[in-house]
């Protein structure tokens, strides 16, 4: 049984270490050199410190020591999140290659097929359970090590990589209580508080940067969750729902690829052409991109949970929804028709008439 009130004495320690670790952590950062410089790509026009991905880590441990978890993967999750956790703060410091972070995210996702916890089946609408066989593993680390890049990429504006994983890991954890899976809800809640902990010196205008050690390790640790709470469980629409809470960091660096692949760029170089760039270039200030993408992110959350409950018309209806909101992706990714926004504009027109119309009345 899941006890309420444990949940929420966990929530606040994770948040309160998270808030008041971030202090030190930034006396660290600037102590040790892992800054995050200003360049023509980035945003931000003075020196900030990364590292914060540590104060995001250990007040997710302070919160999980209390609930005091026990599982049969729980070993081999800590044992890779700790490497995430090394790999990412190595590279807020040193800058390292694609190929040595990648190394460091394999060698994660490692122990956790190596103590068990795998994708080994994927259920799909019309053809019901796909048991994956050897595929289970390539799968698994497909999974894991993209959607530990994908929260990475989509930490281009203040807040945005820890609001949107904050928004994944609410929508992560109201199915995980309904569905009973303990461990999966103990690790979201905790994630939760230290994430809303961190965001007090992470929003606009930010203090510090969670940096590759925090992207790294939400990143991991929700590929985790949705392994245990949504790949486990054998509903109709179970491989669709965790693609559906992390919309936004999976569609923005699917999008990253393509752009990059049609333009004939390396797909591993860095650019300034993500969905948030994109918000900024068409006007919007660096705070209403912010929340923009996180009202976006919030309504995916709320259709994957509403998806893991409904009936098939139901679930048919919100598929629609759910294409016409991953066009306006693209558009605000600038991959259709050459970059024009026709949906975006027309919204756009409707949007003023309706405030010059108010402002008359």
């Amino acid at each position: 049984m899941i006890n309420y009130l444990d949940l929420g004495i966990a929530f606040i320690i994770a948040l309160v270490s998270s808030l008041v670790l971030t202090y030190p952590v930034k006396k660290l950062a600037y102590k040790i050199g892992a800054l995050d410089l200003p360049n023509s790509r980035k945003i931000h026009k003075k020196v900030t410190p990364r590292l914060g991905g540590l104060a995001i880590f250990f007040g997710t441990f302070l919160g999980a020591l209390y609930l005091q978890p026990h599982h049969e993967y729980l070993f081999e999750i800590v044992i890779g999140a700790v490497i995430i956790v090394i790999t990412g703060a190595l590279d807020d410091k040193f800058t390292l290659r694609p190929v040595a972070k990648l190394t460091g995210q394999l060698i994660a996702t490692s122990f956790l097929i190596s103590g068990g916890l795998i994708i080994e089946r994927i259920t799909l609408p019309l053809i019901g359970q796909v048991e994956l066989g050897f595929l289970s593993v390539l799968v698994t680390v497909i999974w894991v090590v993209g959607i530990t890049n994908a929260i990475n990429l989509i930490d281009g504006l203040d807040g945005l990589a820890n609001g949107v994983s904050t928004i994944a890991l609410i929508s992560l954890f109201v199915m995980a209580i309904s569905d009973m899976q303990i461990l999966a809800a103990y690790f979201c809640i905790v994630l939760i508080g230290a994430n809303l902990g961190f965001l007090y010196h992470n929003f606009y205008p930010a203090k510090i940067y969670m940096g590759d050690t925090g992207s790294n390790f939400l990143g991991y640790m929700i590929a985790v969750i949705s392994i245990l709470g949504l790949f486990k469980n054998i509903a109709l629409f179970s491989f669709i729902i965790p693609i559906i809470v992390l919309a936004v960091p999976i569609f923005d660096t699917l999008f990253a690829i393509l752009r990059r692949s049609i333009n004939k760029q390396n797909i591993m170089k860095p650019d300034n052409k993500h969905i948030h760039y994109q918000l900024l270039s068409a006007g919007y200030s660096h705070r209403k991109s912010v929340l923009i993408l996180y009202g976006i992110s919030a309504v995916f959350g709320t259709l994957a949970i509403i998806f893991s409950n409904a009936s098939i018309s139901t679930n048919l209806f919100i598929v629609i929804i759910l294409l016409i909101l991953l066009h306006l992706l693209a558009e605000m990714a600038g991959l259709v028709l050459g970059g024009k926004r026709p949906v975006l504009s027309l919204f756009g027109k409707v949007f003023k008439r309706k405030i010059k119309e108010q402002r008359q009345q």
